[in-house]
């Protein structure tokens, strides 16, 4: 749980996304430079990175971000950043692809209770008893 002022929350995004024609382009220094620069664009923005998966062909990342950050904002972010430096950085990617990353993506929230769980609690609200000395009391 993390708080800022005015709220608590725990958000959690899957992202995923992958190179133009899902070329397997991500490996070796371009792999382990794509991970530092995923690395410093989350603290950059004080999300936390959960769990980061950089395959030849595409990535997968679960990233905690602050709730005014949308899913779209916060793949975008990734994405853009990393394109323009790793373009800079190696002119392979440059010659080999139009644009680094496809313009789709996979993202879907993450959270510490399921669907379900929720749904629930939120159907039994009248069932919960109030405690004494509460206002519904």
């Amino acid at each position: 749980m993390r708080t800022s002022p005015g709220a608590a929350y725990d958000l959690g995004y899957h992202v995923v996304w992958c190179p133009e024609y899902r070329r397997p382009v991500l490996g070796g220094r371009v792999k382990a430079r794509l991970e530092e620069l995923i690395r410093a664009k989350a603290d950059e923005h004080g999300r936390q990175i959960i769990a980061l998966k950089v395959m030849p062909d595409h990535v997968h990342l679960f990233v905690k971000p602050h709730p005014k950050d949308s899913p779209s904002y916060v793949a975008n972010q990734f994405k853009g950043f990393t394109s323009h430096v790793l373009r800079a950085e190696f002119p392979h990617l440059r010659s080999k692809l139009p644009t680094l990353w496809s313009r789709s993506y996979f993202v879907a929230s993450v959270g510490v209770v399921s669907a379900a769980t929720v749904q629930r609690y939120i159907e039994t609200q009248y069932e919960r008893v109030p405690k004494k000395g509460s206002a519904d009391a």
